[in-house]
């Protein structure tokens, strides 16, 4: 989609972290791994983790391991502290996106499900806070995506509205519910072959396949 058809430049560009600024998915394809073989449960193939893995654990685990949700979160982030630094990989023409969005006077920031505190030593390892201003997590706000609360959280202070001059990047459908909840612009990144029901209902203003498409829209 050709941005100046369909929208206003953005004054504000919020991303989504995991996959779709950097590479997490061979982190989380372990991490759920290791959680429901440590349960006494038949693990998600890769396929499905991709497929499923996209609220945040406070969100998904109690429907997931009931009674055991915090037994399986543990277990979850035993496997995630040991290993998410050294697999962190950014996605290719993710620093050149980021650096271009702040070189036009964008406000830009991260808005994950990822635990904020965890979110933020990623971002930190690879020194992309000079580039984003805030990074809004899960548990950071009262409720996580695909609620709008943590764009409210990501904006709040710095005077911009939550309108269609907000870009919300992401590659799940609770990035395209955050967006439009919130009454931003939803991006949506990378294939979107598991999202055509989501699309349906809550469709991307614009879509990239990748950081160097996302790159040509602004």
């Amino acid at each position: 989609m050709n941005r100046t058809a369909t929208s206003k430049p953005p004054r504000a560009v919020l991303f989504d972290w995991d996959n779709t600024l950097v590479n997490t998915w061979p982190t989380i394809v372990q991490c759920y791994h290791d959680t429901f073989t440590r349960l006494g449960m038949t693990p998600w193939t890769a396929e499905e983790v991709q497929d499923r893995a996209h609220g945040s654990l406070r969100d998904v685990f109690p429907k997931l391991f009931g009674v055991r949700a915090g037994e399986a979160e543990r277990v979850f982030y035993e496997t995630f502290h040991r290993i998410h630094l050294e697999r962190l990989e950014p996605l290719p023409g993710a620093d050149r996106l980021l650096a271009r969005c702040s070189e036009i006077g964008c406000f830009v920031a991260v808005v994950s499900n990822k635990v904020g505190d965890n979110l933020r030593t990623e971002m930190a390892h690879l020194g992309w806070q000079r580039w984003i201003v805030r990074a809004v997590g899960a548990k950071d706000a009262k409720r996580d995506k695909p609620a709008p609360d943590p764009i409210y959280l990501a904006l709040d202070g710095t005077g911009i509205a939550p309108d269609e001059t907000v870009w919300m990047i992401g590659d799940s459908s609770a990035d395209l519910q955050c967006a439009h909840a919130a009454g931003c612009l939803p991006v949506l990144v990378g294939g979107a072959d598991l999202l055509s029901a989501s699309l349906l209902e809550h469709p991307p203003r614009l879509r990239a396949r990748n950081c160097h498409e996302l790159l040509a829209l602004l």
